[in-house]
């Protein structure tokens, strides 16, 4: 059906057609911790960092990265347009890598609200149309689809569960009904760490033919996503928190057979075809590319997705699932404080659970005001102290958080 989501399949790699990489990738020998944290995050014997879902920090390949490029950018004849180009073709392969994408599917982007709006203005909706969001999402995955009233669309936030979670049982019956169109979602929740399951939203929406709309960056980096084994249409994502990332740079994912079927609602020069020749760019052609540069923006950032591309070459490196997996170590010491104090865990423990761990202290603030004293740096969100490690963090930093609260 035109402009319906479409049944998932694979493919066959046919003459012309480029075959998307492994969603798994390369595997170090082994995650030497120490090495990581000395090479790539120096700064981590002063200071305990569990902040990545608020800005997560750079690598130092990726610093090292960001001070070549913009030495060569004070001189810009030390740049060509080559170069520049190659850098937004490596960054296009390393995201398609990081989700399991074709590179013609990835549209590069400063952050996740451009792809969200995005989305939320070039799926082909009409006035009675229902976009359904949960309740208690970020803002970024909710006001793109407010505006659209004035196109009679309405954005239909579903009530969360009892625990602040999205109530996936509610979504999935919401969308039976004909006139919701879209199904918006956060892949992990900013304020509780809740994962959603994309599988299942995904087989409910194929099989409703209604969109699918995820706001991912709060999980890519930290939970793994294959799109050839799960299908989304539209995946937007900001790089700079757990994909370790420059701020002003980030991807858009649409899904390959869609894109041909969406126009943006604004567009750059480079978006149309023959513009790549710059020695004929006054023989317009009002024909948009045919893979999803027709969503890119130019000017980009080319030093920020430089460090990007650094960044996730790491994440890649140590392996996504890796990285999941020492996150639901790192903790362990803080839901057993939890449990032991009677402290309440406001996140999913799991498979619904994240590297997002909230908790809430009998007196919030004060922890929180103890743990900021301590130089451990995390968030408050919602009435709860948001703790977020990364793969660089270790359990000895976790047990110091554990000491202080004791303290407290």
């Amino acid at each position: 059906m035109s402009g319906k989501p479409a049944e998932t399949r694979e493919h066959s790699g046919n003459a012309g057609e480029t075959v998307p990489p492994p969603a798994t990738s390369h595997r170090l020998p082994g995650y030497n911790l120490a090495e990581l944290r000395r090479t790539e995050f120096p700064w981590t014997e002063s200071t305990v960092y569990l902040n990545n879902a608020s800005v997560g920090p750079l690598p130092e390949r990726t610093r090292a990265v960001l001070e070549a490029f913009n030495r060569k950018r004070a001189a810009p004849f030390q740049l060509p347009d080559r170069d520049l180009i190659t850098t937004m073709v490596e960054s296009r392969r390393l995201a398609g890598q990081l989700v399991g994408a074709f590179p013609e599917e990835i549209a590069l982007a400063i952050n996740t609200g451009f792809g969200l709006s995005l989305a939320a203005r070039a799926l082909p909706l009409q006035s009675g149309d229902i976009v359904l969001a949960s309740d208690r999402e970020f803002p970024a995955n909710v006001y793109p689809w407010m505006l659209l009233k004035d196109r009679g669309v309405a954005l239909e936030l579903a009530p969360t569960t009892a625990e602040g979670w999205p109530d996936e049982e509610y979504l999935l019956e919401r969308i039976q009904d004909s006139r919701v169109r879209v199904l918006t979602v956060s892949l992990v929740q900013f304020s509780n760490g809740y994962t959603v399951d994309l599988a299942r939203l995904s087989a409910a929406t194929r099989a409703a033919g209604v969109y699918l709309v995820v706001d991912a960056i709060q999980g890519l980096g930290q939970v793994p996503v294959n799109l050839r084994e799960t299908q989304v249409d539209l995946l937007a994502c900001g790089a700079q928190k757990w994909l370790l990332s420059p701020w002003g740079s980030g991807f858009v994912y649409v899904r390959r057979d869609l894109v041909r079927e969406l126009r943006p609602a604004i567009t750059g020069w480079m978006a149309f075809e023959g513009t790549d020749d710059f020695s004929r760019l006054t023989e317009y052609n009002d024909s948009l590319r045919g893979d999803a540069r027709r969503f890119e923006l130019i000017t980009l950032p080319y030093q920020d997705f430089a460090g990007m591309n650094a960044s996730l070459e790491l994440l890649l490196e140590l392996g996504i699932s890796r990285i999941q997996k020492h996150l639901r170590t790192l903790h362990e010491p803080v839901i057993s404080w939890a449990r032991r104090t009677g402290a309440r865990i406001v996140s999913p423990l799991g498979i619904r659970g994240s590297g997002i761990l909230c908790v809430a202290p009998r007196d919030v603030g004060s922890a929180f005001r103890a743990l900021k004293a301590a130089h451990v740096v995390c968030s408050m969100r919602e009435g709860a102290i948001r703790f977020s490690p990364h793969g660089y963090n270790t359990q000895d930093e976790m047990e110091r958080v554990v000491e202080i609260l004791d303290r407290h």
